[in-house]
């Protein structure tokens, strides 16, 4: 089993927020299924078979800085291999719609990588960084406000390169798959 996570944070209100990039890849990459909240586990989950390999979607529920307890309660209930954990976040040093595809690297400053890389006692999961760009406003006020609509249309036409990252994910090598959904 693999474990696909979303990061962003819940409610109404940061729907379109910049911090909310997970959110949006994994309703992009599960063409907007509806997912079924798991009180238990405190995320919004959907469940799918891609070529024989179960994949579990997981959009935590507590806010982006408490994301590693929702994740490590997953990981330990199924237990999962670190290894087959991929978490979607927004990257600020990048501009919007670029993309990187890194394993076992640092928090980058990322609060909700940092929680996550607390609560695995590991940093050994691949992560899918996609831009949000720089800015001079304050970091708290820029993650937390919303796209426009120039910089959403930049990022549903990078999403259309995902279209077969699912069968990618579960079929090509760690490295290739990094090698390939890379931002040239």
């Amino acid at each position: 089993m693999k474990l696909f996570v979303g990061l962003g944070n819940p409610g109404k209100e940061y729907e379109k927020t910049r911090h909310n990039i997970g959110y949006m890849f994994l309703d992009y990459i599960t063409n907007n299924v509806n997912f079924v909240v798991n009180k238990k586990m405190n995320a919004m989950e959907y469940e799918n078979s891609v070529n024989g390999e179960k994949i579990l979607f997981i959009k935590p529920l507590s806010f982006m800085n408490n994301s590693g307890e929702v994740v490590s309660k997953y990981v330990k209930y199924y237990r999962i291999n670190l290894s087959d954990i991929i978490v979607v976040q927004d990257d600020l040093d990048m501009d919007v719609g670029t993309y990187k595809l890194t394993f076992n690297h640092g928090d980058g400053g990322h609060n909700g990588i940092k929680n996550i890389i607390l609560n695995l006692n590991s940093k050994e999961f691949l992560r899918l960084k996609i831009g949000i760009s720089k800015t001079k406003i304050e970091t708290k006020d820029y993650v937390l406000g919303n796209f426009d609509r120039k910089n959403l249309n930049i990022l549903k036409k990078e999403f259309g390169n995902f279209d077969n990252f699912l069968f990618d994910y579960v079929t090509l090598s760690r490295d290739m798959l990094i090698g390939k959904y890379n931002t040239k």
